[in-house]
């Protein structure tokens, strides 16, 4: 089967199949804010502005890695990016392989005309770095998106299931550090939905990893997506013994930024709400990406569907600070106003 076809199935998946764990949550319901009945601020005060990587955002948002490398991948990456342009939102874009082995296919992933404003991402399997792919690869999808930086992305569970995986992981952390000293924009890790703990979140940052994206557990599992797709029988019944693995959202943000303080945090993994990313940030992220929860209305033909989307997430991150006194994005940061229950 063709990269190709491999999207749009994963597109078809995520829109129509149960891939979501059973038991495993975000952990965000465990968390409550302490609700101030006098908040002191006035509601049209409250800003979400801020900076990640330099560049300055109108909110603490982004659009996670999903797509690209189809017709139907096009027409939603461009929705996203004029949302993103709109909102004034980062915007990461899907796994960019397909754009070297396909060159017919690197307009799905040229959005700049439509977000020439934006943080944008570049994306690519870290895994691609041992299977004969390196500094000139990414430098040309790269300059293809107009990226201001590069997430390579962990996804090793991913594809063990994947009837095409790749998963040849030794000597893969020296491959990122050669990178990360070679390439002219900064370079940052995500996974894909089973999470970052702490002790990885160090080791990556000492051999120069700029920003991490936790990608947690409690949102879309991969398992689940490649067991629909597998014929394999035995490869089937083992990801359905995988449905509830990976580290929780929350718990990655506590950990990684207690192992790496001072890293760009970005969670992503299960937020649907602006709830969801008040809670986030003010367990130590910088920015918070939704996936899933944006593909059906990135789907409309023509944008406005998921501007509204981006505009409810960022009304509910507006009252939810509004009900705890924040007016600042740095304000919900240090908040002492959300309890574990």
């Amino acid at each position: 089967m063709s990269i190709q076809q491999r999207k749009d199935e994963h597109i078809q998946l995520a829109l129509k199949q149960d891939i979501t764990s059973n038991c495993l949550t975000t952990g965000f319901e465990n968390y409550r804010f302490q609700h101030l009945a006098l908040p002191e601020i006035n509601f049209s005060d409250i800003t979400l502005s801020t900076t990640f990587l330099g560049k300055k955002l109108r909110a603490p948002l982004l659009i996670s890695s999903m797509t690209g490398g189809t017709e139907k991948a096009a027409e939603i990456n461009k929705n996203l990016a004029i949302a993103a342009e709109e909102k004034g939102w980062a915007m990461g874009l899907g796994s960019m392989r397909v754009a070297i082995e396909y060159p017919e296919e690197r307009a799905t992933f040229r959005i700049r005309n439509y977000a020439p404003n934006i943080l944008l991402l570049a994306n690519l399997g870290a895994i691609q770095l041992n299977y004969g792919y390196g500094i000139d690869e990414c430098r040309q999808i790269i300059e293809l998106a107009e990226a201001d930086a590069l997430v390579l992305h962990l996804n090793s569970l991913q594809e063990v299931f994947q009837p095409e995986g790749n998963t040849r992981f030794a000597k893969l952390l020296t491959k990122i550090e050669q990178l990360c000293s070679q390439l002219e924009v900064p370079v940052g890790i995500k996974e894909v939905g089973w999470g970052i703990d702490g002790e990885l979140a160090k080791q990556l940052v000492s051999v120069g990893i700029a920003f991490i994206d936790v990608a947690g557990a409690g949102g879309t599992s991969w398992s689940q997506i490649e067991k629909y797709r597998t014929s394999d029988p035995l490869l089937k019944k083992a990801a359905a013994a995988f449905r509830d693995w990976g580290i929780p959202t929350s718990q990655c943000i506590l950990d990684v930024n207690k192992q790496t303080p001072s890293t760009p945090l970005i969670a992503s993994g299960g937020l649907s709400t602006g709830v969801d990313a008040a809670k986030a940030i003010a367990l130590g992220a910088d920015l918070a990406g939704y996936g899933r929860s944006l593909l059906e209305p990135a789907l409309a033909p023509t944008p406005e569907n998921i501007i509204d989307r981006l505009s409810l997430i960022e009304l509910e991150l507006k009252i939810a600070m509004f009900g705890i006194g924040a007016s600042q994005i740095e304000q919900l940061q240090a908040t002492d106003r959300l309890v574990l229950v």
